[in-house]
């Protein structure tokens, strides 16, 4: 199931009509609907006036991932292929397909395979964000597709490689991305130069899920102990 929860964790409402497996990646468009997708049925679904629909069916042999709802409204969808061999970020207006994202300019594939590969966002500079779970690499591209830089290092004093899991970016085009092996978070600028790493909140919990607000406060979701912490990052 799906639950929303107000500031105080009280459930507002439950979305259950979610098929046999769980949700692979959840977001929120620009009008406050839920979008999630299920692997299984390869669709892309919306909520809508307690109605679940679909907005997207993936096609034959492949099934969608992570999501991002861009500034926009195009979706971006994570697909990858039923063997787990290969990955790709699709862009839709609707249900038509603009834009794939899927080899660098030497023909060589961005993403590496396997499932659940690819959590991403957007930045305010249009760039695609995306941790890339198989290569441990954040990697992000342009607005054409064309990888600007890869990021994949330990935070200073880290003891384990570096293990990217859900990013965000900010609006100040910081790029922000869970570190479960090193218990951190670590925050980059727009061109990926390391700015600094959150390692002193009590994220021993594995840190896997993320979301910014408009106050500038990082939702953290610890996978382990199941706990949601707030973190004001930036004074």
């Amino acid at each position: 199931m799906i639950q929303c929860v107000d500031m105080l964790g009280t459930v507002q409402d439950t979305v259950t009509s979610i098929g046999d497996g769980y949700p692979n990646h959840i977001i929120v468009n620009r009008q406050g609907e839920l979008i999630y997708s299920d692997g299984p049925k390869r669709t892309v679904n919306i909520v809508r006036h307690g109605k679940t629909e679909t907005l997207i069916t993936t096609p034959e042999g492949w099934k969608p991932g992570g999501l991002c709802c861009t500034r926009s409204g195009d979706i971006l969808v994570n697909m990858f292929t039923i063997d787990n061999s290969y990955n790709k970020i699709v862009r839709y207006q609707g249900q038509r397909v603009t834009q794939e994202i899927d080899k660098d300019e030497h023909g060589n594939p961005i993403y590496q395979g396997r499932e659940y590969a690819v959590f991403m966002t957007e930045n305010k500079n249009g760039d695609i964000v995306a941790s890339d779970l198989n290569a441990d690499t954040v990697v992000v591209v342009d607005r054409r597709g064309k990888v600007r830089f890869r990021y994949n290092d330990r935070p200073p004093g880290g003891q384990k490689a570096f293990s990217p899991r859900q990013i965000v970016t900010d609006s100040m085009g910081h790029i922000i991305v869970t570190d479960p092996n090193n218990a951190c978070l670590h925050i980059l600028d727009q061109n990926g130069q390391f700015i600094k790493c959150i390692d002193n909140c009590g994220l021993n919990d594995w840190p896997v899920g993320l979301s910014v607000d408009s106050r500038g406060r990082l939702w953290v979701g610890l996978y382990k102990s199941g706990e949601v912490k707030v973190i004001q990052y930036m004074k």
